[in-house]
């Protein structure tokens, strides 16, 4: 039991703080290149070129979290196999989850070129501004397929408890986006297409490094049948698309998001690209948290451990107010350098200040919300997951967005965002405490 389900023994606050300790490590590399991709192209000197980034993100972020609602799969059948001392059908579970992932990754890529034209215009990109997202997203959206494959494998990593092998998949890719972005940026001068051509090489290295693992160390991969596949298309599905319905939901709200904060001008658009490629680096370890917790529930799951399965949900809380307050606190004293590192102008200057200053802590609601869906995922209820999150992206997003904006114009938009998130995230962890509480009478009755 030890070598195949290691979360089912040992302490749980140190289950979750090494494994999203060691996830948020490999994320940080990955979105910390992203806000380096953005501070050399406002070194560029010109305001278009950060807004056309800040589009083009909103779109290469729904197709990763396509993705990643396809890993949440790998993660949650694995893990549960490996609780149950089922290794044959982990093994069976990780291939097919990858081939799933790979065919629907291409349908979305597809889908996403040839309706380019209208994605932006209805964001509200315009002129050179769009001209110049649409030649990144050309070259960038291809080399999805390769990170959608190696993020079920990474997933797959996490179910093993390999935290290390996890985080330097994403790490990999991450060094490999660094050490190329300055030379194709600015010693080759190939600007905005130098930063997407990075960003391609970069999702191959994951790709290669999280494969390499699976199959070389963990011996987790098994050649793919049809048998095999038709079989556990059924049980990888069932989790697999109402997770992507969740995943898929953050960035089309966060996409109308963008396209309100559009009708006030790319400075404001600037702004918010920069909160956005600051969000998740200052709080990768919190989107950590949910990933890292899917492997400790499902083994307990798999191994019926009710009581390690509610302890689980209350310490990921802890450990998301802790880290959220602190973050707030450095957002809040270095502002000004953000600012000045970026060079906003006043109007984008302004909407990261409020960020930094009032709505940063607010995080920990959309932690609540994560920490929530991982709970959902990998205890038979994908749906709920889906319910909230698609709640929070349209009556927790565009009411509360519209009010806003209505009262206090650019600003507003994300004051309305951040009530939205408060009202999803309390309501999620709630729904989640029910949720554990209920299946564990049911099977104390049983």
């Amino acid at each position: 039991m030890e070598k195949s389900a290691k979360f089912v023994q040992g302490s749980l606050m140190r289950h979750i703080v090494v494994m999203a300790g060691t996830s948020a490590f490999g994320l940080t590399s990955i979105f910390f290149v992203d806000l380096l991709d953005m501070w050399f192209i406002s070194l560029l000197g010109e305001p278009e070129l950060v807004a056309a980034i800040g589009f083009a993100s909103t779109l290469t972020f729904l197709a990763t979290s396509i993705s990643i609602g396809t890993s949440i799969a790998a993660g949650a059948l694995v893990s549960r196999a490996l609780g149950a001392q089922n290794r044959r059908k982990a093994k069976d579970y990780a291939i097919n989850v990858m081939i799933i992932a790979a065919l629907i990754s291409i349908v979305t890529v597809i889908i996403i070129i040839f309706s380019l034209d209208n994605l932006l215009n209805w964001l509200g990109a315009e002129g050179r501004t769009a001209v110049v997202a649409k030649e990144y997203l050309i070259i960038v959206l291809p080399a999805a397929v390769f990170l959608a494959v190696g993020l079920a494998a990474s997933a797959v990593l996490r179910a093993v408890g390999d935290a290390k092998g996890s985080m330097m998949s994403t790490l990999s890719g991450g060094i490999i986006n660094a050490i190329l972005d300055p030379i194709l940026i600015f010693s080759l001068s190939l600007g905005v297409t130098g930063a997407a051509i990075a960003s391609v090489f970069a999702r191959v290295g994951v790709f290669v490094y999280a494969l390499h693992r699976v199959h070389f160390k963990h011996k987790l991969l098994t050649k793919p049948s049809y048998k095999s596949f038709k079989t556990s298309m059924r049980q990888i599905l069932n989790i697999a698309l109402p997770a992507i319905v969740t995943n898929t939901a953050t960035p089309l709200g966060n996409a109308y998001v963008t396209a309100a904060i559009a009708v006030y001008g790319n400075s404001y658009v600037a702004g918010y690209a920069v909160i956005g490629r600051l969000t998740p680096v200052c709080f990768a370890f919190v989107f950590s948290v949910s990933g890292a917790i899917g492997p400790i529930l499902g083994q307990n799951y798999g191994a019926q451990q009710w009581d390690r399965i509610k302890r689980t949900l209350s310490d990921s809380l802890v450990v998301i107010f802790g880290f959220c307050a602190a973050i707030s606190v450095a957002l809040l004293l270095s502002q000004e350098a953000i600012i000045n590192l970026f060079k906003l102008d006043s109007q984008a200057a302004d909407i990261v200040s409020l960020f930094c200053t009032f709505l940063a802590i607010t995080f920990i609601f959309n932690g609540m919300l994560f920490v929530s869906n991982a709970v959902f995922n990998n205890l038979n209820s994908p749906r709920l997951a889906s319910t909230l999150n698609v709640g929070k992206a349209t009556v927790g997003t565009i009411p509360f967005v519209m009010v806003g904006s209505y009262f206090w114009q650019a600003a507003g938009v994300l004051i309305g965002q951040a009530v939205g998130s408060i009202l999803f995230g309390i309501l999620g962890y709630w729904l989640a405490k029910r949720k554990i509480d209920s299946m564990a009478e049911a099977e104390n009755l049983g």
